[in-house]
């Protein structure tokens, strides 16, 4: 067919990112054995607050684990099920679930025991993140401290919403140090927001390397990629690894180095992927399609922030600010101001706003289409996903959407899928390669 090929060639940063991954969960499996603090708690607990602990303190974040059960299904059904005969109901969260369903059980997906935390720090931002860890609290019996973070959307963060947040933090900080004996340690803390920061812009400028064309990575890559922040963005080796990667990225792009060879067609998606169902991303590219990201996988752990050019890119640092952080609350109300600035949490306040944005998206990285996950596993990120839908359409671009979860296969026709799939490559005028 003549197709254009671009050079490709695997990430040289890949194994070290496997290597991390792997690692964060064997610490959090041994902590106990080695003395060390285990705390648990969902991917946007405010990780930096209990790093004033110091350093032998292990945590394990709720929502990548569920999806590393998901990813799983055989294990994943048996979680789901185990949750079920306790009396909950299945169109809950499916991380929830699958977490929940591993405790019950009392097996951990990379091996031995389900560990036992000393303590939950939690935040709660969605219908689920308090029920979670009260369920958690009341079967393990360890104490309990939830923040709300429900303080406004990003686009009207006030100095009370920042203040209200703060304060919830200064509490925390008081409620851990009662809970575990311990001396808190205001530098660590700094340090670890310091790392925070650096991680989750260095992850937004990874990302917008992806309106290149070709395309740098491809999205099914990315989920493998962007998973540390949400394990450990307060260390300095996850921080220093983003920053391999993004000059690793922009290499690829001065050299036109694809994830697809054969791109020809760029898309989005919405929503989290069902992760047991992801060679549905490697159907797209045998139609030279290749997904270069969405909202939910530049913002789930990446910080952003207009540009003068009036570009969407990443957020500055404080260290690229000019603003030192030196006494508790200045690195306090700092921390909450950069959380309530997260783009994604747009979405459980106004579809709208999540419309405007994606739109927005579709322009900068040069998408012509979107699939939309409609998603049965995860409330929050599939709220408006219908007006979303309609906004992208009546803006003349061409959507696809199919029913699964993220966490639940038995919520999935993968058959169904990709002849959804196929009707959309075909609305876009595009074949199979190998036809």
């Amino acid at each position: 067919m003549g197709e254009r090929k671009y050079k490709t060639k695997p990430l040289e940063c890949w194994q070290k990112a496997k290597e991390i991954r792997q690692r964060y969960y064997r610490d959090y499996a041994e902590a106990k054995e080695k003395g060390k603090l285990r705390w648990c708690g969902s991917a946007w607990t405010l990780e930096a607050i209990p790093a004033g602990l110091g350093d032998d303190v292990e945590y394990m974040s709720s929502e990548p684990y569920g999806a590393a059960v998901g990813h799983d299904p055989v294990f994943a059904e048996e979680c789901q099920e185990a949750a079920e005969a306790k009396g909950f109901a299945r169109d809950l969260c499916a991380y929830m679930r699958n977490y929940w369903g591993s405790m019950y059980l009392n097996r951990f997906a990379f091996g031995g025991e389900f560990p036992k935390p000393d303590f939950i720090f939690q935040t709660h931002i969605c219908c689920s993140h308090a029920k979670w860890y009260q369920v958690v609290t009341d079967y393990e019996d360890v104490p309990y401290f939830g923040i709300d973070v429900s303080a406004g959307p990003a686009t009207n963060i006030t100095e009370h919403g920042v203040e209200y947040l703060a304060s919830q933090m200064h509490d925390g900080i008081e409620w851990l140090e009662k809970v575990t004996g311990r001396k808190y340690d205001d530098e660590k803390m700094i340090e670890a927001i310091y790392n925070e920061c650096r991680s989750t812009s260095l992850w937004a400028e990874v990302c917008t390397f992806n309106k290149a064309i070709p395309a740098p990575l491809d999205e099914k890559s990315m989920y493998s990629l962007y998973v540390l922040i949400g394990l450990k963005r307060t260390s300095r080796e996850v921080a220093d690894f983003y920053r391999e990667l993004r000059d690793e990225v922009k290499d690829r792009v001065a050299n036109q180095i694809a994830a697809v060879a054969t791109e020809r067609c760029r898309l989005m998606s919405d929503s989290q992927p069902p992760w047991a169902f992801l060679n549905i991303f490697r159907y797209l590219q045998s139609y030279g399609a290749v997904s270069v990201g969405s909202l939910y996988t530049f913002s789930l752990n990446g910080m952003w922030e207009d540009k003068e050019d009036g570009t969407w890119g990443p957020a500055t640092p404080p260290q690229d600010r000019g603003i030192e952080l030196r006494t508790r609350d200045e690195a306090l109300r700092f921390y909450a101001w950069w959380t309530l600035t997260k783009p994604i949490w747009l979405a459980y306040y106004d579809a709208k706003a999540k419309s405007d944005l994606t739109l927005r998206l579709v322009k900068e990285w040069q998408a012509e289409g979107v699939i939309i996950h409609l998603n049965r596993g995860c409330e929050t990120t599939s709220l408006g996903l219908m007006e979303n839908r309609s906004a992208l359409m009546n803006a003349g671009i061409p959507v696809m959407t199919y029913e699964g979860n993220m966490g639940d296969a038995r919520d999935f026709n993968e058959a169904q899928a990709l002849n959804a799939l196929d009707a959309f490559m075909e609305r876009l005028g595009l074949n199979r390669l190998d036809e």
